[in-house]
Parts: structure tokens; sequence; C-alpha cells
């Protein structure tokens, strides 16, 4: 980490980060700005778009080049987050979970690492009880204010605005990653 990084970041938090094995979030307001944009159709359906960043899913993918794991979990279900995640290579990905904490144990057991080795971003209520559990809770800076108040960490940028690529530096340069994951970048 960049001296000047260390600076801004308490030592309790870096060593938080420095544990992190697994990366867990959220997907709308997190990976997304929080808009589910509705395509009406002349038959009356309509199709759903989401908008994710580039800056995210180019961080996921260094995450997973350094060897961080990552996954989602969201209350929805749609076709946009299915690709999103396999385009970014989410190793996790749990749709149509309201209540997320049954998700979260299952990813639990099958990565076999403790709360303490998991960071989980969030932005709204229904992500709370997964926050209270693990070893990093990052909340984004568009976040409730009760998400924002159980948060070890909030991002500078908001949900959909690079947000999670912001978290996965910190981890990495945490855990003295960055440098390699830098080298190792590809579109």
């Amino acid at each position: 980490m960049v001296p000047d990084a260390r600076k801004r970041l308490s030592r309790n938090l870096i060593r938080r980060a420095g544990r992190i094995r697994l990366l867990l979030m959220d997907v709308d307001g997190v990976l997304t700005d929080g808009s589910i944009w509705l395509l009406s159709w002349p038959d009356g359906t309509a199709q759903e778009i989401k908008g994710f960043s580039a800056y995210d899913g180019a961080g996921l993918k260094l995450a997973r080049s350094a060897g961080l794991r990552t996954g989602i979990i969201t209350g929805r279900s749609s076709p946009a987050t299915t690709r999103r995640a396999k385009e970014a290579n989410i190793e996790f990905v749990y749709q149509n979970r309201p209540e997320k904490l049954a998700a979260y144990k299952k990813i639990l057991r099958r990565a076999r690492v403790t709360d303490s080795e998991v960071a989980y971003v969030g932005d709204d209520l229904p992500d709370l009880p997964v926050m209270t559990r693990v070893g990093f809770a990052i909340a984004v800076a568009n976040a409730a204010p009760e998400v924002k108040s159980v948060a070890h960490y909030v991002t500078r940028r908001s949900g959909g605005d690079g947000a999670v690529r912001e978290v996965i530096e910190l981890v990495l340069k945490a855990q003295g990653k960055w440098a390699v994951a830098v080298k190792k970048a590809r579109a």
C-alpha cells in the first residue's frame, strides 16, 4: 500500500482488509447505481436493463487474478446479472435471495472460509444481516444511513460508479498484491 493511502486508513482497517479471501456484494445499488430500467414492448411485456461499471468489472477481474474470490447475493433475479457475473468471473452467484443470510452461510461452507475472511459490500437494509457478521463490512457512498453505521469502511465512490473497484484496490493493496495484479491487467 502506498504511504499516502496508509495515512488515511487505520491500522485496524488495513488488518481487516489484509485477512480477506472472499469478497461478496449486493448487485442493485452496489454493482449498479440502483436504477432498474424497464423497456416496454408493444405486447405489454417489459425487458429489464441494468448498467454496470466497467471499472468494477476490471476490478473484479484483477481480484480473481490476485486470488481473491468473489460472489454476489441479490434479492432480485436478472439475466443481466447472470451475464455480468459470468463476464466478471464471479464465482458465487445467488439471485432471488431477499433474505441474504442463508445464502451467505452456504457460500461460507462452499468457500471454506470464516466470517473474518469475508468482506461484504452493501447499500441497503437487506444487507445488514450479512454486514454485521463479516470481518470487513463496506457501505457504498450512497448507502442508507443504517448501512453506513455498521460499515467498517464507506467508499468514496457510489454504487455503480466504481465503488467495488475501490474496495478491491484497498484489499489488494493491504495484502501487498496490487502491484502484481496491475501487471496482469487485461481487458
